[in-house]
């Protein structure tokens, strides 16, 4: 058993575009009378754009951007929110 961490490379941001892209998709989802929060829950787990609305190309953008940089995003946000000296 290896008690060691992996160690994960940093992604590297062009611009700010997931950051951009999220709050695209996010205002598509709400547009449309979806719980944006729900239908994003659902696409990172399954990976499946069919969560997310075709309204204003959102599922196109949100295709653009891989899983795991939306999650950096995300979690990235979630830190500075809470942590701000962070």
């Amino acid at each position: 058993m290896n008690d060691s961490t992996t160690k994960m490379t940093t992604i590297p941001a062009s611009g700010n575009e997931a950051q951009e892209i999220l709050i695209h998709v996010y205002k598509a989802l709400q547009a449309k009378g979806y719980d944006p929060i729900t239908q994003f829950v659902g696409y990172m787990i399954s990976g499946d754009p069919t969560y997310i609305t075709s309204y204003n190309q959102a599922r196109s953008l949100i295709c653009r951007v891989e899983r795991d940089e939306i999650m950096e995003e995300l979690v990235r946000a979630y830190i500075q929110t809470h942590l701000p000296q962070a």
